[in-house]
């Protein structure tokens, strides 16, 4: 049996109204006046917009529009934000040509992607989204609920995205286009662009900051027996400043999830069709080591043109101490903790069959793994020091992709209670 969900805390749109903030404070106080416990409440209520904002993981709910906000210490989803309020508007909106391009994209997807990534703005007001099969990037002040710009995505699919470290910056797989779109998030139009492999994917910045990987999968529509025609699986590493490529790797089989050590030499990746991941030396360029994980029953017996986009394990995150590694083992349905350097694994996590564990990402504190069960509308979490499941976490619909970041007091008024 999974750990009991968290208990959801009841929590009022605003803080306390003027009103009853003034009554509670004239109670304790015994005896201010009202004007004056009305201005203390007021003082109170400006304190606490105005504090730091908080810890919160975020997770995109890929087929339902939404994101959930969880609170990586207690577990408890905080609420949700609906990223899609347009939709029908999008929709409506699309010549003949993009809506070929949106219901292809579905139709090899098997399901419409309206999240497909997302990153809070390093003080905690503006989400920015990259919305999967709408091809386009947006960016909300979740307070006011307003989006503040739109930016079209060239092609018909943005994929996974990345927020420099500074905020100014929002990187955008244009999957159909091959090349990563750079967007300005302070007026949300291109900045630049860079090319990339067959099927831009993920994009990750290197822990110092300094480079950004962009990875490619290949065309996943095609059956592996026709690999060597799926196009250019790269992993093209650029400059974080200028975005001017540095080196280009080049693989058999797509790179999905990755990891990357701080001294920028080691890389951890699940290929596609790989049941497990490879060790990677970017300075020599070759895989050091393959790691294969063992199939479930059910895994076992399928085909590799079964696997979903070509995936075995997607999913993958590393603690902040780089001793240990979080493996979603999508097909096979747990989640491994691997420990480094000696790549032994320390423990599995089994899931119900079919529940998809199809992300995985780190805590903030770095001592708990966050896996993404698509198919359950659930978020496991995972101790990386015992290798075991601490708490169980509902979701909106299809949950996949989850990102650290923060939350201002305003912005968690402002969440919808849903849990997404």
């Amino acid at each position: 049996m999974p750990p009991a969900t968290p208990r959801r805390r009841p929590r009022p749109r605003r803080l306390l109204s003027l009103s009853a903030a003034a009554m509670t404070v004239l109670a304790l106080t015994g005896g201010a006046t009202a004007a004056g416990a009305a201005e203390q409440a007021d003082a109170a209520g400006q304190s606490a917009r105005s504090a730091a904002p908080r810890d919160v993981m975020l997770v995109g709910n890929g087929q339902g529009g939404t994101v959930s906000f969880i609170d990586p210490r207690t577990f408890e989803n905080l609420g949700s934000f609906n990223t899609v309020p347009d939709l029908d508007q999008r929709i409506r909106e699309m010549d003949p040509i993009e809506r070929i391009g949106y219901e292809t994209v579905n139709s090899i997807q098997g399901y419409r992607k309206l999240v497909d990534d997302m990153a809070m703005s390093p003080d905690g007001r503006t989400l920015y989204v990259s919305r999967g099969v709408l091809s386009d990037a947006v960016a909300f002040d979740i307070a006011s609920g307003t989006m503040l710009w739109r930016y079209e995505t060239e092609g018909f699919k943005a994929d996974h995205a990345a927020l420099s470290e500074d905020g100014s910056k929002f990187i955008v797989s244009a999957t159909t286009a091959d090349k990563a779109e750079v967007i300005n998030t302070a007026t949300g139009k291109l900045h630049t662009e860079f090319a990339t492999g067959t099927y831009p994917h993920a994009n990750d910045y290197s822990p110092d900051g300094s480079i950004l990987y962009n990875s490619s999968i290949g065309i996943t529509s095609m059956p592996k027996g026709l690999n060597g025609l799926k196009g250019k699986r790269q992993v093209v590493a650029v400059d974080a400043d200028t975005f001017k490529p540095l080196r280009t790797y080049d693989f058999e089989y797509g790179i999905r999830p990755a990891v990357f050590t701080a001294d920028n030499k080691t890389m951890y990746a699940q290929l596609s069709y790989l049941n497990g991941f490879v060790e990677y030396d970017l300075d020599r360029g070759e895989i050091k080591r393959t790691v294969e994980m063992p199939f479930s029953d059910k895994a076992a017996k399928m085909r590799a043109d079964d696997y979903p986009q070509n995936s075995a394990h997607h999913g993958m995150a590393m603690n902040t101490a780089e001793s240990k590694l979080c493996m979603a083992g999508t097909i096979d349905d747990y989640v491994a903790i691997v420990s480094r350097p000696g790549l032994e694994t320390d423990g599995y996590v089994h899931y119900d069959t079919d529940a998809l564990p199809y992300w995985t990402a780190t805590s903030p504190d770095g001592k708990h793994c966050f896996v993404s069960l698509s198919n359950k509308n659930e978020v496991s979490v995972v101790d990386y020091a015992t290798a075991k499941e601490v708490a169980r976490i509902p979701t909106g619909h299809f949950p996949q992709r989850e990102r650290p970041g923060k939350l201002t007091a305003e912005a968690l008024e402002a969440l919808d209670p849903s849990d997404g």
